[in-house]
């Protein structure tokens, strides 16, 4: 089948490269650290267990115990899933209507005092998973350095820390936020003020276990691994070792992750005690109902005049649009703000000032086009995103699903499209293959898309312009063009904090 729909493709790249395009839809090895960080023996570790939510999720089995389906079903706010009212009102406060699948399966586990595996789709409502039973514990046993996070990256660690504030608003929560690419003396200073949580990227938070004088975490009561596939995906592994073995035994672990693979599973077993397993998504290339998922096929050489097109058919909405490289981000922004769009990059060589400084711009509406590479792709809390383009597609089904999931977030509806041209047919049958689905085909009539492309033309010439400039700047600086990726080797253990770009 999948060879007979390349060949299809094929035909029809040359056929559209001439006719006419109407707009329409068809139909279409982490190595476990020593068990003894956690636990005295080996069968205080359990494989966790399945709480069967979804239709295709695993079931219990053996001696594994199951959250009866019909009582959680039943449970429609956070105040059946017993969260204290004061923490219900903060809910309130921050628009959270219901509790979203992951949230009302997890929060009632973590309330009796389990640990916690927490597999879900993207932008399922993770955080507000494990920072309510945190807060809600803290609350009722007030100390510092409560509870520790461990984000794969900068910007996901900074948002992490902003929803716990927001949600610990009105017992005065305070975060401490660990992060590379940061000075450690302000981080210093914060630890010394005995925040409540500590969210950090593990390579500096080792840094501060090594050499912060009285820096420890031995009153520690929890901790928690998010995006742990990403985690481990970023080779965090030996580091994440190194912390668990500092870590009070007596504590409780939530691990939240996207995926579940054998890298994972090794990380589970090494630092969870006897876990309840709660998995929302039914495959690891799920993704939710609520995004609607279209492709355009198109000639490669038109590919700026399409995306242009397309983008002026949805001037006013959010839009994050995903290439492979930096370059290609950089570019993007150029060319889109030369033709009057509010265009802004996002990419690992930009400073981490300049990159929050993009993050708020689009989260604040002052830039409605977000151009990023997949730094972008993975657990950045950007509540409103109308539209995700694959300006590239990813080379991998599961970036495509991190991808796409930046819309339609949190029971939201969205939109994802790719620009599918002649040189991408075998990928795309790939993650089609993986979702497990066709996506739908739209088409643009081809007359009025090429009414843009004397504009277009122009605006890519004021970019290659505006890109020599930049590459000027960044040499100028010591710093590398953007025909090359600054991971700046040799650096220490921060460099592992710093994304792909």
């Amino acid at each position: 089948m999948a060879t007979e729909k390349k060949r299809k493709l094929a035909e029809s790249t040359a056929k559209r490269s001439n006719g006419s395009i109407k707009r329409k839809r068809r139909s279409p090895e982490y190595e476990s650290p020593a068990p003894a960080a956690t636990s005295d023996n080996d069968s205080d570790i359990s494989e966790g267990v399945e709480v069967k939510t979804s239709k295709n999720a695993p079931t219990s089995n053996g001696n594994e115990s199951a959250v009866d389906e019909e009582e959680q079903s039943m449970k429609k706010s956070f105040a059946d899933l017993g969260i204290i009212d004061s923490l219900c009102d903060a809910c309130t406060a921050l628009g959270y209507k219901a509790p979203t699948p992951i949230q009302a399966e997890s929060i009632p586990l973590a309330l009796q005092g389990r640990d916690v595996i927490g597999l879900a789709e993207t932008g399922s409502g993770k955080t507000a998973a494990f920072a309510l039973p945190i807060l809600q514990a803290l609350m009722d046993k007030p100390q510092s350095l409560f509870g520790l996070v461990l984000a794969p990256t900068r910007e996901l660690a900074y948002q992490i820390s902003q929803q716990f504030e927001a949600l610990g608003s009105l017992i005065a929560v305070k975060c401490a936020v660990l992060v590379g690419g940061m000075d450690m003396v302000p981080q210093a200073i914060a630890l010394a003020k005995k925040p409540h949580v500590i969210v950090a990227t593990p390579g500096r938070l080792l840094d501060h276990l090594q050499n912060t004088k009285g820096f420890s975490l031995r009153t520690l009561k929890y901790l928690v691994m998010d995006e742990a596939d990403r985690l481990l995906d970023l080779d965090f592994g030996p580091i994440l070792d190194k912390i668990l073995r500092v870590l009070p035994r007596e504590r409780r672990t939530y691990l939240f992750s996207a995926t579940m693979s054998s890298k994972v599973e090794s990380l589970q077993r090494a630092s969870l005690s006897n876990p309840l397993r709660v998995s929302i998504s039914s495959s690891s290339y799920q993704t939710v109902s609520t995004l609607l998922q279209s492709y355009f096929f198109i000639p490669h050489k038109h590919k700026d005049i399409y995306l242009v097109a397309l983008l002026s058919d949805h001037i006013g909405h959010s839009c994050i649009i995903f290439t492979r490289t930096v370059h290609e981000t950089q570019r993007l922004a150029f060319l889109l703000r030369a033709l009057g769009f509010g265009a802004i990059p996002l990419h690992g060589q930009l400073s981490q000032d300049k990159r929050l400084g993009a993050l708020n711009k689009f989260k604040a509406h002052s830039r409605d086009i977000l151009c990023a590479t997949d730094v972008a792709a993975r657990g950045l809390d950007i509540p409103s995103v109308d539209l995700v383009v694959n300006y590239d597609l990813p080379t991998d089904s599961k970036t495509y699903v991190h991808r796409v999931g930046r819309t339609a977030r949190a029971g939201k509806s969205g939109m994802a499209t790719s620009l599918v041209t002649q040189y991408d047919v075998e990928v795309f049958l790939r993650i089609e293959k993986a979702l497990g689905r066709k996506l739908t085909e739209q088409e643009m009539v081809k007359e009025e898309v090429m009414a843009y492309a004397d504009k277009v033309s122009e605006a890519q010439r004021v970019a290659i312009r505006q890109i020599k400039d930049f590459d000027e700047k960044k040499k100028t600086k010591g710093g590398k063009g953007l025909g090359m990726r600054n991971r700046g080797g040799g650096k220490g253990k921060d460099n592992m904090d710093a994304e792909e770009g």
